[in-house]
């Protein structure tokens, strides 16, 4: 096992790997905060769901998609265009592009993410992140095997299409996942007015909730999309506190995953099922 993972660690680039020191040092970093500065006191580390969260969605769920979504949906898509061969963006400096495609796929996000509340087909394929009944710098990674498929095809597609370097995929990847432990993150955080435009713990964690936060909050990285399409929701004085859905959900990842393909017949007898 370690000769494999060291040579996986030796053919990746050197942004990659910065890319997963940040990522791991980030995780770390959150998991002490969370214990010093606490949204919720008292809450554990290793609390319910923690092991499916980790191993199945983060660690496997991820690494099988990330050869989907780049070894053949991707490639795919751009072998028989040849798009990425004209490097359209090959004068464009680094840090413009990822400004670029941070705020480009945040909108995408958005919208999206407010679809996902409204269409029931979506929904199936959404609830699965809104199950945990802690939130947490891990429970974000929660979610459903197409909607990570579909999400990620179309945050990474444009980056390699338009010629970006292999330096912009790893730097826009990191930055997705370490925002996405911060919203989530069991931290007790006032930003102040900054939270009108960036998103975090204040804002998500309501949205996690199951009353009228749910249906919120729906910005990821710019809280600035809520503010301007009228759905922010951060009312003086108020805090999360139950989160998860009010109907039943499997316990484990391999059930969670199949349970978006219920029938729909079956509706008003696990509404009554509740958790």
């Amino acid at each position: 096992m370690v000769t494999i993972l060291t040579e996986y660690w030796n053919n990746i680039s050197a942004a990659e790997q910065q890319s997963f020191i940040i990522i791991f040092a980030s995780a770390i970093l959150f998991i002490i905060l969370e214990r010093i500065f606490p949204y919720a006191k008292g809450q554990r580390v290793l609390r319910e769901g923690f092991f499916d969260d980790l191993a199945l969605y983060t660690i496997a769920q991820s690494y099988v998609l990330g050869i989907i979504v780049f070894g053949f949906i991707i490639r795919g898509i751009d072998e028989s265009t040849g798009l990425s061969r004209l490097n359209l963006f090959a004068d464009v400096p680094i840090w413009l592009q990822l400004v670029f495609f941070v705020i480009t796929h945040d909108i995408y996000i958005y919208w999206m993410h407010r679809w996902q509340h409204k269409n029931k087909y979506l929904w199936r394929i959404h609830e699965a992140h809104h199950s945990p009944k802690k939130v947490d710098w891990l429970s974000g990674s929660r979610s459903h095997a197409l909607e990570i498929l579909l999400n990620q095809t179309i945050e990474f597609l444009p980056i390699v299409l338009l010629g970006a370097p292999v330096e912009v995929l790893a730097y826009k990847a990191t930055i997705s996942a370490v925002w996405g432990m911060y919203i989530h993150a069991n931290l007790n955080v006032n930003t102040g007015n900054l939270q009108k435009i960036i998103n975090g713990p204040e804002m998500h964690r309501l949205h996690h909730t199951p009353g009228k936060g749910r249906n919120r909050n729906f910005a990821t990285k710019l809280a600035i999309w809520d503010w301007i399409f009228g759905t922010a929701y951060l009312p003086e004085g108020i805090k999360a506190e139950k989160y998860g859905i009010k109907t039943y959900f499997p316990a484990h990842y391999f059930m969670q995953t199949l349970y978006a393909f219920r029938s729909f017949k079956s509706k008003k007898k696990l509404m009554s099922r509740e958790l």
